[in-house]
C-alpha cells in the first residue's frame, strides 16, 4: 500500500483501472459490505511508524474511540491498541457514520501528537473493515484481537498488554470463559488469510 509512490505513472493507471472496474474508490480502502450487523475495523499509523507509543496515548486514543462511538450508537464489544495500529470489534447499524468518525479521532489526535513530536506530516493510514460473517466468525475475531500483541511479539501473553479488552472479559466472564473462548474457536493462522476458514 506504501509503494504506489514508486510506481510509475503505467502501473498507477494499472491499478487505479483494475480498482475500478472492481467498483473500489480510487485510493482509498474499499468498504463493500455496508449491511452486517458486526464489523472487525482496523486502523494503522502511517508507514506503520509507531506514534502510540505510550500507555497514555493508547488510553486517549481508546477514550476517544469509546467516547465517538457511543455517542455515534455503535458499541465497542472488542479492542486492541498497539503502538502502531489498532482493531476494535463493533455492532453498528449505521456504517456510513464510521468514515466521519476516524476522520473526526484520527485528526484530533493527528495534529495534538504532532506538536507532542514536533513533527509534520500524515499520522494515520485509512481504515479497513471486516464484516462478520458467522458466529464462529466472530468469536476468531475476538481471540485475533486479544492475541494480537503476542503476535506482534509485544508480550508472551494477551493478559500482559495494558490496552485490550482481554482485561474486561477477564473481570466480565472469567479466564475459563476466555479459555473455552480460544479453545472453541482458535485463530489457525495469525497471518492475511487467518480468517478465511469454511463457515
Amino acid at each position: 500500500m506504501y509503494n504506489y509512490r514508486y510506481l510509475t505513472p503505467i502501473q498507477k493507471a494499472e491499478i487505479l483501472e483494475y480498482r475500478k472496474l472492481q467498483g473500489f474508490p480510487p485510493h482509498s480502502p474499499p468498504h463493500p459490505f455496508q449491511n452486517k450487523d458486526f464489523y472487525l475495523l482496523t486502523a494503522a499509523c502511517y508507514e506503520h511508524k509507531p506514534r502510540i507509543n505510550s500507555i497514555s496515548r493508547r488510553q486517549e486514543l481508546l477514550d476517544q474511540l469509546f467516547k465517538n462511538f457511543l455517542d455515534a450508537g455503535i458499541e465497542i464489544l472488542a479492542w486492541v491498541i498497539l503502538t502502531n495500529h489498532y482493531h476494535v470489534l463493533v455492532n453498528t447499524v449505521e456504517f456510513k457514520r464510521v468514515s466521519g468518525i476516524f476522520r473526526l479521532i484520527h485528526g484530533r489526535l493527528a495534529r495534538q501528537w504532532n506538536l507532542e513530536d514536533k513533527l509534520r506530516g500524515k499520522v494515520w493510514y485509512s481504515y479497513c473493515d471486516r464484516a462478520i460473517r458467522s458466529q464462529r466468525h466472530y468469536y476468531a475475531t475476538l481471540n485475533y484481537i486479544h492475541y494480537n500483541p503476542v503476535k506482534h511479539n509485544y508480550v508472551e501473553s494477551p493478559y500482559d498488554w495494558d490496552t485490550s479488552s482481554v482485561h474486561w472479559y477477564l473481570q466480565e466472564r472469567g479466564r475459563e470463559w476466555l479459555r473455552q473462548c480460544w479453545v472453541g474457536f482458535p485463530v489457525q493462522d495469525y497471518g492475511k488469510e487467518w480468517d478465511k476458514f469454511s463457515l
